[in-house]
């Protein structure tokens, strides 16, 4: 059996979640932080400032050496990657933990505060002398994030200002293949 790269597996894990949305007829929504600016992912806009949307391909994709340089850090290429391939609001999974969001990258304002919640973490880790790590998903207490062990790139369920301890997978690549598609329930 032959390891997927991480953009294969999380191109996988999207074109399983449209067919999802796709059978149980649900649409991709998000309000849009400006209606008069459309974002790349943008598809059309269903009433006041709710818009639908679909991943789109980042180009050119999201570059995070303002990051590594502001932190002396050499981010881990996992989550670079992860951040910087596609555009849109966010996708609902099950885990065998319990549902979540991955985090997108909505367009390019959102890119910037993005980059600044990933240095004001990477700090307070610092501060708190815990090893580095970077968020890429949400769950539904909001005390609980999934990240990425920066030095590692291993995947871990995080109780957010403590230290991380309960590990979920080797890789994102891996724990992709433990995604199931759901529908975004505002975790």
């Amino acid at each position: 059996m032959s390891v997927l790269s991480l953009a294969e597996s999380y191109q996988n894990f999207i074109s399983q979640t449209l067919s999802w949305h796709q059978q149980h007829n649900l649409t991709l929504q998000a309000w849009a932080a400006e209606p008069a600016k459309p974002a790349p992912c943008q598809l059309k806009t269903l009433d006041d400032n709710l818009v639908s949307w679909q991943p789109v391909l980042q180009q050119p994709p999201a570059d995070f050496s303002n990051v590594e340089q502001a932190l002396e850090l050499e981010l881990h290429p996992d989550i670079k990657q992860f951040y910087s391939l596609y555009y849109g609001a966010g996708l609902g999974a099950d885990h065998s933990r319990g549902p979540l969001q991955l985090l997108m990258v909505w367009d390019e304002a959102d890119l910037a505060r993005l980059q600044e919640n990933i240095i004001g973490h990477i700090l307070m880790k610092r501060r708190l002398k815990q090893p580095e790590t970077v968020f890429f998903a949400l769950t539904d207490d909001d005390s609980i994030v999934l990240s990425v062990l920066n030095r590692s790139g291993e995947v871990y369920l995080e109780t957010v200002g403590k230290e991380v301890k309960e590990k979920l997978a080797d890789s994102l690549a891996a724990f992709f293949t433990q995604l199931q598609p759901a529908a975004y329930q505002g975790v």
